[in-house]
């Protein structure tokens, strides 16, 4: 499967150089944020991240990713804690006071600590994963957050590490949530779900992202 995905992708990049799409990629940039052009043209930027932030999206379900810009919205100054950088490090920063992001790939973070060096208030983390500092990150200083997104390794680890350090009224978003290994942890969590299944950036299948509120 993982050679599926990697021959996909691959081809995928390949072809949305072309010159039809890349035109389609310059008018999604300035379409509806949610609408079908932006989420067409993200179906040519998958794994790549110079694509993603000119289209400014995250790799989320699009329903669920309206949601968190509107939670954003509604707290101005926002402080958010991200597993897994990306694309969606450099959307979070647009949209939030402070944004910190761990990851478990040096090369990769340093590839995304190119495209975030524009915002001074992105601090990015490079932690391993054998040792549990990856899940345990966040518990590196006593701060609360009101955006928690778990969208990396050891999903299930790095929830149960988050939970503590929610504001009141924050919320976390949990990405790919309908895989069955992540369901329990959701469920007995003691957080209210709910989950997003529909059209999600990136890719031509419906996908899945849950929101967490206490």
């Amino acid at each position: 499967m993982q050679l599926v995905k990697q021959s996909y992708s691959g081809i995928v990049q390949a072809v949305a150089g072309l010159g039809p799409f890349a035109r389609l990629a310059e008018r999604a940039a300035r379409s509806a944020p949610y609408g079908l052009e932006r989420w067409a043209a993200s179906l040519l930027a998958i794994h790549d991240i110079d694509r993603m932030i000119a289209l400014d999206l995250p790799w989320w379900n699009v329903a669920a990713t309206r949601d968190v810009e509107a939670h954003l919205r509604a707290h101005p100054g926002a402080r958010v804690f991200e597993y897994g950088s990306g694309a969606s490090t450099a959307w979070l920063a647009a949209r939030a006071g402070s944004v910190t992001s761990v990851e478990h790939h040096a090369d990769w973070l340093r590839k995304v600590a190119g495209k975030a060096s524009s915002f001074d208030h992105v601090t990015l983390w490079h932690r391993d994963l054998e040792s549990g500092a990856y899940a345990a990150a966040i518990d590196e200083s006593d701060e609360t957050y009101d955006l928690i997104v778990v969208d990396g390794r050891e999903r299930v680890a790095c929830l149960w590490h988050a939970i503590p350090h929610l504001r009141p009224d924050g919320v976390i978003l949990f990405d790919d949530s309908g895989r069955s290994r992540y369901r329990s942890a959701i469920g007995t969590c003691g957080l209210a779900e709910r989950r997003y299944f529909g059209r999600s950036y990136c890719v031509p299948y419906p996908d899945h992202s849950s929101i967490l509120r206490g």
